[in-house]
């Protein structure tokens, strides 16, 4: 088998079409097709099951494709390992972003690195909900959260306070709330994953705690326009110092109730497995540590936040 053939086979197994997968690799179907049952006849089994109108992957296949993939990601890191970490830094970033971080923040940073870098390519699955590596074909992602999974590697950027926001004409109309207590005469705007709307706000004064249930009337699945709204004075939202940074440092909006903390929150870069840390992903890391920073610093230089809240 050659490396090509396998490469091939990932492809097609993410597209779910020869034609499609050949397409992608600049070849004819029908070498394709050859090249598929190569691999199939070295390894003596069928990888997919091929109707008039279909491919889907067999039993064979579900549990070859991904050590394949995983193979084929060592024989690459090794690649670039060789090329010393004074060399070109090339290859495809395949990032999962949430809408907020991603659009707002990290596409320009990633940006940066491409400009520097002219090997260096992206591919970007801009959602906030939960990310498959192998579904969602993405090799890293930037997440609020430390990882769960225990088989995952997991680089931390730093950690992010969560601030309640609005409007000065929002705080105008409706008040500002000095307590947790307050909160209940005003409108929240809500995040939802699936079909849970996080309406549950808690606060901490150091001490005590407080859960709050918020009255509101919009919710959304996409956490930037979470932000539009509340940048456009609809209501109060609990936000990410990272997320809200630019609207805070431009006065867009302010922070309420200082003296009530809501909870502590902290970015991580995930990989699925060591072979996907490539130097590509290891300066992606590096950036983004050092371009977060540099917004949090700028929100502690204008008293948005305390110097701890960073610690």
């Amino acid at each position: 088998m050659q490396i090509d053939d396998l490469k091939l086979i990932l492809k097609v197994a993410e597209f779910k079409s020869i034609t499609l997968a050949a397409a992608k690799l600049d070849m004819r179907t029908a070498t394709a097709s050859a090249a598929i049952k190569r691999v199939e006849a070295a390894l003596g089994v069928d990888l997919f099951v091929r109707t008039t109108r279909h491919l889907r992957l067999s039993v064979a296949g579900e549990r070859y494709i991904p050590q394949c993939e995983q193979a084929l990601a060592v024989l690459e890191n090794a690649r670039q390992n060789l090329k010393g970490e004074h060399d070109e830094i090339e290859g495809e970033l395949r990032v999962a972003l949430s809408s907020d971080l991603g659009r707002n923040l990290v596409i320009p940073w990633i940006d940066e690195i491409m400009d520097k870098y002219p090997s260096v390519s992206l591919r970007t699955h801009i959602s906030d909900s939960n990310i498959d590596f192998f579904r969602d074909s993405v090799d890293i992602a930037l997440r609020y959260g430390s990882p769960s999974d225990a088989n995952v590697y997991g680089f931390k950027i730093c950690n992010v306070p969560r601030l309640l926001c609005a409007t000065k004409d929002y705080v105008q109309q409706f008040g500002s709330p000095q307590h947790p207590d307050d909160l209940a005469q005003h409108h929240g705007l809500f995040y939802q994953l699936q079909d849970i709307i996080n309406n549950v706000w808690e606060f901490t004064d150091g001490q005590k705690k407080y859960k709050v249930k918020m009255q509101g009337r919009r919710a959304s699945n996409d956490g930037d326009l979470v932000r539009r709204w509340c940048v456009a004075g609809k209501g109060l939202a609990v936000k990410s110092a990272l997320d809200i940074a630019d609207d805070l440092l431009n006065d867009r909006v302010i922070t309420l109730m200082p003296g009530y903390q809501h909870t502590c929150g902290e970015l991580w870069l995930i990989c699925p497995s060591r072979q996907s840390i490539t130097p590509a992903v290891r300066l992606l890391r590096d950036v983004c540590r050092e371009k977060a920073t540099r917004l949090l610093q700028q929100l502690v230089d204008k008293g948005v936040l305390a110097k701890s809240a960073l610690e």
